[in-house]
């Protein structure tokens, strides 16, 4: 899968050492390689190896412990999808769900999206906005942002409701595969715009769900921002997708 710009060196290197950890290279509750012996091997600084460790454990694929270093726990934990958002916002029938498509188009990607896509800042995205209403009234704002090497070929542009969900719709026409959601949760003050939208008064926060779609060499498929109007601390979740 080709895409405009080529990831960040860290971004990389977190791919190739979880590739290792896929096929077995680096087994489950095995160390692995000192930061050192990471540097001398990929011929990278300190501070990349660092970050793409740090990504790693992120996303639960390593964990430290102490006194013992750096632990591979293998592919992320298999849980139950019910009632996962993440994976019902990866199938999302726009056409089906109450609410309305707000916005389709090329956006600069927002900073929060851009690390987990591994973009530079103000690299093009495509955006599909999305609002979810009740009986309605908005309850849910959802931005979803696609990298730039998914869109030809598909009808992720069209300013139509897409039937059958983002997930169905890019496995059958780019031949990737969705394998793994992560889940990260926290409150903000929401912009202008989105707070318009939600219907929602001055100084109101929202629930802000950052819901990443990656591949199982760990490349982001699609990242949506889903807003409810609500306060919280930030969490983080990951599970694999059937």
């Amino acid at each position: 899968m080709a895409y405009d710009v080529e990831a960040p060196k860290y971004v990389r290197l977190a791919q190739t050492l979880q590739g290792r950890i896929e096929d077995g290279t680096y087994a489950p509750g095995t160390r692995v390689p000192s930061e050192n012996q990471l540097v001398q091997a990929f011929g990278m600084s300190r501070p990349t190896v660092v970050r793409a460790l740090e990504l790693l454990k992120r996303d639960g694929w390593l964990e430290s412990r102490q006194g013992y270093g750096t632990i591979v726990r293998g592919r992320p934990a298999v849980v139950e999808e019910k009632d996962r958002r993440g994976s019902a916002e990866l199938t999302r029938d726009e056409s089906r769900v109450p609410g309305r498509l707000v916005e389709v188009g090329r956006v600069a990607v927002p900073a929060r999206v851009a690390s987990v896509l591994g973009l530079p800042k103000r690299a093009k995205v495509l955006m599909r906005r999305f609002l979810v209403e009740e009986d309605g009234e908005p309850v849910e704002l959802v931005s979803s942002y696609f990298p730039a090497g998914l869109i030809e070929g598909t009808e992720l542009e069209s300013a139509a409701p897409l039937s059958g969900g983002t997930r169905a719709h890019l496995e059958a026409r780019k031949k990737v595969r969705f394998d793994h959601v992560t889940e990260r949760v926290s409150a903000r003050l929401p912009d202008t715009g989105e707070a318009q939208l939600l219907g929602l008064p001055d100084g109101v926060p929202v629930l802000s769900v950052l819901v990443i779609a990656r591949d199982a060499s760990g490349q982001a498929l699609q990242v949506s921002d889903v807003l409810l109007p609500a306060d919280g601390q930030e969490l983080e979740d990951t599970y694999r997708l059937s």
